[in-house]
């Protein structure tokens, strides 16, 4: 019964990648004249770390752990492209182009709006591979199925042409099971107990589809020094409606001594929420108070976190009910984020910020900005004051957008309040304000088409209209503290209501008016790009460069 179900499943996926891609392996594939520039956007480094102070079976540990994900990596391959990636990388010839199809997991520009960039090629379903691609909203939306808003299935046809969810355990069966196994290999060489038993739990998700034990199981872990992130986790792939997770792997060693610098912020959760500067009524939830917050140096990225731009930290688990219950944890990716300043931030300053304010571009105030947006995901609400159910469920295809714009800002507000609390003690407001201004001449450029995308266009264009910053004659910008701090606590109360309400029809309204490049910002990427800035970062990873 079992073998039958995954023949069947095979049969679907080929068909829909066939429906969607016109059987691309079979036909030629030429870079479009307007995508050239594009191709040298990423630079390349090393992801290193030292593993010097691990032990034999920790290291082996590791290489089993990067094997797993490699299978994660497989997956996402799949759920964003389709299943012939092997044809059709074999059908591109020239070894750049085809970089970049590897970079991008498929043939459109994360970028750039997942415009194409071969020729031959499809627009991109908003619903990747994760939904029939003949089917529209209006059909979705008025279908009645089991597991029809399931984080962890595909949606299909039956042979009636009837909507049916196919859960991830039987869609994605040989690999997932291969995963399982080596997770369960893995726990074999842990030395600690708490990982070793969520890689155990994880692997039965794996087979069942119930992720949320393995949750809860990743946020008792406090001492392993070696971590990895790894299953269907994030939505942001399924630009349709957000409901389905896409595969990704993080393999992390712990740094212990960044992490014993920023675990004095967790604590302080509970009385930043009380002051959110929004009604009671927005802010009645209380973040769990067992969130913990570390610094790590990450070895491997692999499927949605090795796409396109890459993460340099993360807050999970996205459950709401995890959530409520421990909080969160936060996992700054200290070697990433350091890679990404060198290359990017510090030559962006540079060339857009005043000569009088770029020292006030740090990497100590973007190491904080990063790690406070991830933080303020525990502030707010995450059920509607209406009875909306989540607010994940209320605003649908725009709630993660919503929610990183909610990062952003929040992160700012916490700053603020713990320089004011001298909490924090490196460094002055400025610092802050001036990196977060230059972080967004940096994230901005990662385009529209995903959630942290969108957030960046909405944000830069409210503080442009909020006069936060100004640019001089010369063309260089300068932030405004006073304007700055009143644009932080304005677009802090709006995103919060729009949550809390639920309101979907609002932040429709607000990504499109808000959600683009103006000419004037426009025109200083030009000036970036002139001055052949990356745009982001690839990784040289894997276990020769680690010796494993």
């Amino acid at each position: 019964m079992k073998l039958a179900k995954i023949a069947a499943a095979i049969a679907v996926t080929t068909c829909l990648f066939a429906c969607n891609n016109k059987d691309a392996e079979h036909q030629t594939h030429e870079l479009l004249p307007q995508a050239e520039s594009r191709l040298n956007i990423y630079q390349e480094v090393t992801l290193s770390a030292d593993l010097s102070h691990l032990s034999d079976n920790q290291r082996t540990m590791l290489s089993i752990l990067i094997d797993a994900s490699k299978i994660m990596d497989e997956l996402f391959w799949q759920q964003a492209f389709g299943d012939n990636k092997a044809a059709f990388l074999a059908s591109i010839k020239d070894p750049a182009t085809k970089r970049f199809v590897e970079i991008n997991y498929g043939p459109w520009d994360r970028l750039q709006g997942d415009k194409p960039f071969l020729s031959n090629i499809d627009v991109k379903p908003m619903g990747a591979q994760f939904y029939p691609a003949d089917m529209s909203k209006d059909e979705f939306d008025a279908a009645d199925f089991a597991g029809k808003e399931s984080l962890y299935s595909v949606v299909r046809r039956n042979q009636k042409g009837q909507l049916y969810s196919l859960p991830y355990s039987e869609a994605y069966a040989e690999q997932l099971e291969r995963a399982a196994a080596l997770l369960k290999k893995a726990a074999t060489y842990a030395e600690d107990t708490e990982f070793a038993n969520y890689l155990n739990m994880r692997a039965e998700a794996f087979l069942n589809d119930n992720y949320q034990p393995s949750d809860f199981a990743w946020m008792d872990m406090k001492n392993n020094p070696i971590d990895v992130v790894i299953g269907p986790i994030e939505t942001y792939e399924d630009l349709l409606y957000g409901y389905r997770a896409g595969f990704e792997s993080y393999v992390l060693v712990k740094d212990l001594s960044w992490s014993e610098r920023l675990a004095k912020y967790a604590e302080h959760l509970p009385s930043l929420q009380k002051g959110l500067p929004v009604s009671k009524k927005y802010k009645a939830e209380t973040p769990g108070a067992d969130a913990d917050l570390n610094a790590y140096d990450v070895i491997y990225y692999a499927g949605h976190s090795n796409a396109g731009s890459k993460t340099i930290a993360i807050n999970l688990p996205n459950d709401e009910q995890v959530q409520l219950q421990k909080g969160t944890r936060r996992l700054q990716l200290k070697n990433a984020m350091r890679a990404k300043f060198d290359t990017i931030m510090l030559p962006i300053a540079d060339t857009l910020v005043s000569e009088e304010d770029r020292k006030h571009v740090t990497f100590t105030a973007f190491f904080a900005n990063t790690m406070f947006h991830e933080v303020a995901h525990g502030l707010g609400i995450k059920n509607t004051i209406n009875k909306k159910g989540t607010v994940r469920s209320a605003l649908k295809e725009h709630a993660s957008a919503l929610e990183e714009g909610k990062a952003d800002i929040l992160g700012l507000y916490m700053v603020r309040q713990l320089l004011k609390k001298k909490v924090i003690t490196e460094g002055e407001l400025k610092d802050y304000y001036t990196t977060f201004m230059a972080g967004i001449f940096r994230s901005v450029r990662f385009g529209a088409s995903s959630a942290h995308g969108k957030a960046n266009m909405v944000r830069f264009n409210y503080f442009a209209d909020q006069g936060a910053f100004t640019k001089d004659e010369q063309g260089f910008y300068r932030v405004d503290m006073d304007k700055m701090s009143k644009a932080i606590d304005s677009l802090s109360k709006l995103i919060l209501t729009l949550q809390g309400d639920g309101d979907y029809q609002g932040v429709a309204t607000m990504v499109k008016e808000m959600g683009i490049i103006r000419d004037d910002l426009a025109a200083d990427l030009a000036k970036l790009e002139a001055a052949n800035i990356p745009v982001d970062i690839v990784f040289k990873q894997g276990k020769r460069v680690l010796d494993l």
